[in-house]
């Protein structure tokens, strides 16, 4: 089973997400609320191929990115060639300086599938931020969005990028196997004059999250939650949250 974030197949990936995600929006979204809060001094988790980077970067922010994938990385430095990228895991990773601030971008909370997990992310965020440092990151609602994939749903995405059109079959159901998981299978397809050409498929077990279990889990880590804001992406239902780290 091939992956989208490696072996060259990161490109296809940065190709279509482009399509999916805006990504000018979604640097706004962020961007009001670190000026909210006056930080200039960021760590992005989750900055895969550094879609967002290209925009913080332009505006001056003092930016950093860190992406569990190499492969990912590389393709960032690529395209941004005066950002800092760091190859690593959000569960345990160690700035040079501590950040005012750590955004987790694109859902990637979804792979921390166990309350180790989480844990373990939130020590490592504590001790990469300032006092007072500011943790902002999206989630899958399970409350709403378990009732749309009960049973089984189809999603269907076609993107067309550089004059290549793509198309992607996702099915996502719910399983039983450990808190709000669900499974996520997917195929992924180049179309040419009509016919569909197979050129990578993907399953992965991903986690949704509750806003109790967040407010909960943050607490128990040393954060304040100061705001939870509805946050509706191209196919999920997602709240985004912003906590402060206790003095």
């Amino acid at each position: 089973m091939q992956s989208l974030y490696s072996n060259g197949f990161e490109l296809i990936y940065d190709n279509m997400y482009q399509t999916f995600i805006d990504y000018k929006e979604e640097y706004q979204f962020y961007n009001n609320i670190l000026n909210d809060y006056n930080k200039q001094n960021v760590l992005e988790i989750g900055s895969g191929t550094g879609n967002l980077a290209h925009y913080f970067l332009k505006h001056n922010f003092n930016y950093q990115g860190l992406d569990y994938s190499q492969d990912m990385i590389n393709l960032a430095i690529k395209k941004n060639s005066i950002g800092q990228f760091i190859h690593a895991d959000m569960k345990n990773f160690s700035l040079k300086k501590p950040v005012d601030s750590i955004i987790i971008t694109g859902r990637t909370t979804s792979y921390l599938l166990s309350n180790h997990d989480v844990h373990a992310a939130l020590n490592s965020f504590n001790l990469n931020l300032k006092k007072e440092g500011i943790l902002c990151f999206d989630f899958i609602d399970a409350s709403r969005f378990f009732k749309v994939i009960k049973g089984g749903k189809t999603f269907k995405h076609s993107a067309n990028f550089n004059q290549i059109e793509y198309y992607r079959e996702s099915v996502l159901n719910t399983n039983n196997s450990n808190n709000f998981m669900f499974d996520w299978w997917s195929r992924y397809y180049e179309v040419k004059n009509n016919n569909k050409k197979l050129i990578a498929e993907d399953t992965s077990e991903v986690r949704a999250f509750t806003k109790n279990e967040w407010e909960l889990l943050l607490y128990l880590n040393d954060f304040k939650v100061l705001e939870i804001i509805d946050k509706p992406s191209y196919m999920f239902d997602c709240y985004a949250i912003v906590a402060q780290k206790k003095p």
